[in-house]
């Protein structure tokens, strides 16, 4: 049965996940040269590509992070 704390530490979890994907995303974008949204808007699919793969592998990294 789910508990409340069992929620609270689900729901805090997620939060500090999602917080960390986006500054570790963020990060990923300022370092590298070109302005990766602009690429994408402008139909770079090699570029979307290799963003969603950076997306990915962060989310993975996380997960186990967090999972222990």
């Amino acid at each position: 049965m789910l508990t409340s704390d069992v929620l609270l530490a689900t729901l805090v979890y997620a939060g500090i996940g999602i917080v960390i994907f986006v500054l570790g995303f963020w990060l990923w974008d300022r370092a590298t040269p070109a302005d990766l949204w602009g690429e994408i808007c402008r139909g770079n699919q090699a570029v979307a590509t290799l963003a969603g793969a950076v997306a990915i592998g962060l989310a993975l990294i996380i997960s186990a992070a967090i999972h222990g």
